[in-house]
């Protein structure tokens, strides 16, 4: 790839990153300052130009097309079409039903959502699970730390296993990570989830207790069973994960334009976008087949992902001149062993979005390197020590629920559990209530004893 192989020999003045800072402020603090101008997804697509355009033009005049043009072909494209076709495809299944909200109930739709999240992204087990645990709970009156647990281990810590599970873990899939590696943190995902569950159950049985007896017995003789609509879906949902796990360098080597065969040929990069051809493929078959009554009963639409590809075109344009200056200023930054790329990723990652930050911290990695080039060997996984790709994987996907911030997710299930009449934390309230005293200690814990 020219984008990896030439990054250690390229000086990028400060002033270049300056786009990207000010793309990552905006994401921050747009929904905080400006909210009704930055619902607007124009107005992102317009910051998202007018940071981007002048970055791009910048690197085509140093000579760097080939660092922007692997960031947008290769690394953007892939990333949006499959956020979109696992939006699509499980805005297709509706789950519809009002069981009794018992604490043991609760936490097994959680452990369910923590299992969907790495198969079928974090986004769209949020997406099918949250609205029928809110109508679950509808009679209960405490039920806000119900939605922050949700947001933990659903919107973010359950999607690790796999590279569908979490952004920040496809973009290093596509760095050279096998889709089989991710689910060496097996472990470290039992932990914390389990944690989260042990620790959700005792709150929800505490507040149980608490419930006004009308709300218990109005909950109880109110019962609805539960029923899956959309089943094809899963189907295609089958065929995205087939697309990712099979369709890539490591069964078809002519995809890589590093391999030199036997006729003296190279491989071919754009080979590759077969895969996100039949990713399309299953979209369309999800469009076609499933019932406009299903998305419209999910109040499906395509918002939230036109927001996605508005706002990731900006960052990753942005983006370039801050993984060309990281990956050739990584030994002056102090961060080297695997407990500094766990706490200093996940800081990131809880303010920023999960995502830039993980292939931030990856460029650093490399940039660590012997030459500060990517390393292929024993040990070694998507270029850089497997330690370290491990400790900057675990904390991009843990600490993305550190804030609403962190991972997209986060507001989507906010904003639906506000529509639903649900007070929800502020910023900075959520932070205090709820992720500084539980998420933390479990993710310090985490570090003491994996990494």
């Amino acid at each position: 790839m020219i984008f990896l192989s030439s990054i250690a020999v390229v000086d990028i003045p400060l002033w270049a990153l300056i786009p990207f800072i000010l793309m990552l402020l905006m994401i921050a603090i747009g929904p905080l300052l400006f909210h009704h101008w930055w619902e607007e997804n124009k107005n992102k697509l317009i910051v998202s130009l007018v940071l981007g355009i002048p970055t791009a033009i910048w690197l085509i005049s140093q000579h760097l097309t080939g660092a922007l043009q692997h960031q947008l072909l290769f690394d953007y494209i892939p990333f949006i079409i499959l956020l979109g076709s696992l939006f699509v495809i499980t805005g297709g299944i509706h789950l519809k039903g009002d069981i009794e909200a018992k604490p043991w109930i609760n936490t097994v739709f959680l452990a369910i959502g923590a299992v969907l999240a790495s198969f079928m992204g974090t986004t769209g087990a949020a997406m099918l699970l949250i609205r029928p645990i809110i109508k679950t709970n509808k009679e209960r009156k405490y039920k806000v730390h119900t939605i922050l647990f949700f947001i933990a281990i659903v919107a973010n810590c359950g999607g690790l296993l796999t590279p569908l599970g979490d952004p920040p873990l496809f973009l290093l899939y596509l760095r050279g990570a096998e889709f089989t590696w991710f689910l060496h943190m097996l472990p470290e995902w039992a932990f914390v989830n389990a944690l989260l569950l042990i620790i959700y159950f005792t709150v929800d049985s505490y507040f149980y207790k608490k419930e006004p007896l009308e709300n218990i017995k109005f909950d109880k003789t109110n019962i609805e069973p539960i029923r899956l609509k959309g089943n094809l879906n899963f189907l295609w949902l089958a065929g995205v994960v087939a697309s990712v796990a099979f369709l890539n360098k490591g069964y078809f080597p002519q995809w890589d334009s590093h391999q030199v065969f036997e006729n003296g040929k190279h491989g071919n990069d754009y080979l590759g976008f077969i895969r996100e051809g039949a990713m399309v493929l299953m979209v369309i078959c999800s469009l076609v087949f499933t019932s406009k009554s299903l998305r419209k009963a999910n109040k499906f639409t395509w918002v939230p992902i036109i927001e996605v590809a508005f706002l990731f075109l900006g960052i990753f344009t942005t983006m370039v001149p801050a993984l060309l200056y990281l990956s050739a200023n990584a030994a002056s930054f102090g961060i080297t062993t695997p407990e500094h790329f766990y706490y200093a990723t996940g800081g990131l990652s809880a303010f920023l979005d999960n995502a830039p930050t993980t292939v931030s911290f990856h460029n650093l990695a490399i940039g660590m390197n012997p030459g500060g080039v990517p390393i292929i060997g024993e040990g070694f996984v998507a270029g850089v020590p497997e330690i370290l790709l491990t400790a900057i994987s675990l904390a991009a996907v843990f600490f993305g629920a550190m804030t609403y911030i962190g991972n997209g997710p986060n507001f989507m299930v906010k904003a639906i559990a506000e529509e639903n009449n649900i007070d929800m934390p502020s910023f900075f309230g959520y932070m205090i209530k709820f992720s500084l005293i539980i998420l933390l200690p479990i993710y310090i814990i985490t570090q003491l004893i994996f990494i």
